[in-house]
């Protein structure tokens, strides 16, 4: 078993290795492509009770006993994240202290991340013991990769794919943690009457389209495998 050493240059002769990178490449332009025309849509429409993305967080944290945590601004759009070791979540500056059907459910999202800390939610944990090795398996995995293909030693190769498959692992717990915050996030704008049932479809398209990026990114590093894989061929 061996890997040709003529891989660099031969790349665009395999037709499998590039389906699977235009595939995957579709995928991921298609999932930016949705959410941002979500986004644009529900941004231009003001929710029925005039609260801002930071009015939302606010009172959805105060209900859950989760006063501790700071909500404040970060730049950019569609950047919004918590953090759980410093107990604050940021807002972009398209949620923050807009008052728009996006604002709300991307604010409420966040709190619902918050939410899963609180009550202990098995999947984010298991995120989050992944993530530095997810890192670190990531990174190795592609120094191998390419040391085996320059060197034409299969078994590098194999080692570097393997270990990629920790990072796709992360991505995988992933999903479920996003999703789960959003409809925490969604359970709570509508306890707290914050969003009417006629405002919810447009909640949980914005909520949804953010959450098929996550299954984006995974095809994508599951294609990019493949592709991987493809190069690799017995002499």
């Amino acid at each position: 078993m061996g890997v040709e050493s003529s891989y660099y240059s031969g790349l665009v002769y395999n037709s499998t290795g590039m389906l699977c990178f235009y595939i995957a490449l579709a995928i991921t332009a298609l999932a930016s492509i949705i959410l941002r025309l979500v986004n644009r849509k529900y941004s231009a429409i003001e929710n029925d009770k005039g609260v801002t993305g930071y009015d939302v967080a606010m009172q959805i944290l105060s209900s859950n006993g989760l006063s501790d945590i700071k909500v404040g601004q970060v730049g950019g759009s569609l950047t919004d994240y918590y953090n759980n070791s410093t107990k604050e979540i940021r807002l972009s500056n398209t949620v923050y202290g807009e008052k728009t059907i996006a604002a709300i459910a991307v604010a409420a999202h966040e709190c619902g991340h918050a939410i899963q800390y609180k009550e202990g939610y098995g999947p984010i944990k298991i995120r989050n013991g992944l993530a530095k090795v997810a890192s670190i398996g990531n990174t190795i995995g592609y120094i191998s990769l390419t040391i085996g293909f320059f060197a034409s030693i299969t078994g590098l190769v194999y080692i570097g794919v393997a270990l990629m498959f920790f990072a796709i692992f992360f991505q995988l717990v992933t999903i479920p943690v996003e999703f789960d915050a959003s409809r925490r996030g969604r359970k709570e704008l509508l306890r707290l009457g914050l969003i009417s049932e006629d405002e919810t479809p447009g909640v949980r398209k914005m909520l949804y389209a953010a959450g098929f990026t996550y299954i984006a990114g995974l095809l994508s590093s599951v294609l990019e495998i493949f592709r991987l894989l493809s190069y690799v061929r017995k002499k």
